[in-house]
């Protein structure tokens, strides 16, 4: 049966005849359904949120990556379809999870979204069907988690269904690289899991890089993340040290990276934001564990990172006493940037936010202005700035604030114009220096 099944399917795949399900419509899913219906596949995307449903069958797109006319053309062309409605998903020939994984609040793997929704594929898979997680996780997810909850379904994993793992590598905002030219790493719970995997993919995405099993491709994903979770945070206690040497960073790290080898350079900032590198370090910790084995380095980089927020308040603090005379508690702030990385509306652990609760918190009246975040939308850990506005460029009025902080360095802000208002600018992220404006009343944090 195994040999009917992975023949049938694999021909299926390359073909282009293969039904494929994505579950999870964020800022994977959305652009991966989209890029494999434009290879020529048939594809229903799936979210439980309805909302987003309706603005896709609108043709209105809430991701950057994705097009409002990519979303009109490819249901024109009956290549897509969208669905909140998991059984019409039976059927499928492959089924592709994209659903988040974050930390609970104690900081360890919340696999809620991957458990529920490999149940209900459980429910409704059948025979020769490929089932894929791209979900970030720790090492054995795939085996320890999937496989035994679709072995539940009666048909037997490798034999009658087939199961891999392929990191997401999205990049919000990056313009260089797309779904289709990021390579791809892929693997198989077995052989013909892994031709299955390879097969698919090849179909949808330039270069596909395939490796010996699920944990390698769960474990390189974690890879990636702490490289950057740790080098940010070795330049983020550079840039306190350096600070208090009267040394700025931004120009050491410059000057560093004109190193032609041995250096690459990585920049400070706020603190850390996006899915990624606050949360997926912390799933690799947790497993450690398992093996009586501690992550020195991971858990003090995300210390280090975690503290940055209330370092930057700490220095807007001393700015308004020295510059203004004042405490936090009577300060009028406007925060620049609320989303967690330049040019894209993603709130997703931005310590923008962070830092706007802190400032809040100690009795200081903020505001932000941020031209892709119009409002604060619902977020887990701070609900009370639910529908909070981002005020209007053309409404700030220097009259009523104290002090700016740059938060989140959006190249459409009017950095010249802030400038002008003559008040003292925190700058996270060295934006006024770059755009070599006066500097007498900036400081670096």
């Amino acid at each position: 049966m195994s040999e009917y099944s992975f023949d049938k399917l694999l021909s299926k795949i390359e073909t282009l005849t293969a039904k494929i399900a994505i579950l999870g419509l964020g800022y994977v899913g959305l652009p991966l359904a989209v890029t494999a219906a434009r290879s020529g596949l048939h594809v229903t995307g799936f979210d439980i949120d309805a909302t987003k449903i309706d603005l896709l069958y609108a043709g209105h797109s809430y991701i950057g990556a994705v097009s409002d006319e990519e979303l009109v053309d490819l249901r024109a062309a009956g290549r897509i379809a969208w669905t909140s409605d998991f059984t019409q998903l039976a059927g499928m020939d492959v089924f592709v999870i994209c659903v988040p994984t974050p930390l609970t609040a104690h900081r360890e793997p919340d696999l809620s979204y991957v458990i529920s929704t490999t149940e209900e594929i459980a429910r409704h898979i059948t025979q020769g069907t490929l089932v894929a997680l791209e979900s970030t996780t720790y090492p054995g997810t795939t085996d320890e988690v999937l496989t035994p909850i679709l072995a539940r379904s009666g048909l037997k994993p490798g034999h009658d269904i087939f199961i891999g793992f392929s990191p997401e590598r999205e990049d919000p905002g990056n313009a260089a690289y797309n779904t289709n030219t990021i390579p791809k790493i892929v693997a198989g719970d077995g052989l013909e899991a892994s031709q299955l995997m390879e097969a698919f993919y090849r179909k949808v995405v330039r270069d596909v890089v395939p490796v010996s099993k699920t944990r390698t491709a769960e474990a390189i994903k974690i890879t990636e993340n702490i490289f950057r979770a740790v080098n940010i945070a070795l330049v983020n206690e550079l840039k306190v040290i350096f600070d208090a040497m009267d040394i700025d960073v931004w120009e050491v790290i410059d000057g560093a990276a004109t190193k032609p080898f041995g250096f690459m350079p990585f920049y400070p900032g706020p603190g850390l934001g996006g899915h990624c590198i606050p949360i997926d370090p912390f799933y690799l910790t947790w497993k450690a564990r398992e093996y009586h084995l501690s992550t020195r380095f991971i858990e003090l980089a995300g210390e280090i990172n975690a503290n940055m927020p209330d370092y930057v308040v700490s220095k807007l603090r001393e700015a308004l006493d020295r510059r203004v005379g004042i405490g936090l508690t009577r300060a009028r702030i406007l925060i620049i940037g609320i989303a967690y990385k330049k040019n894209i509306p993603d709130m997703r652990e931005s310590p923008s936010v962070r830092i706007l609760s802190l400032l809040r918190g100690a009795g200081a009246s903020v505001k932000f202005h941020d031209p892709h975040v119009p409002e604060i939308p619902r977020m887990r850990e701070y609900p009370e700035l639910l529908g909070y506005k981002s005020v209007a460029f053309t409404d700030i009025n220097p009259a009523d604030f104290d002090a700016i902080l740059i938060a989140t360095d959006h190249d459409d802000i009017d950095y010249a114009a802030l400038a002008a208002m003559n008040l003292p600018i925190i700058d996270t992220r060295n934006a006024m220096q770059k755009r070599n404006l006066p500097m007498f009343n900036v400081e670096k944090a």
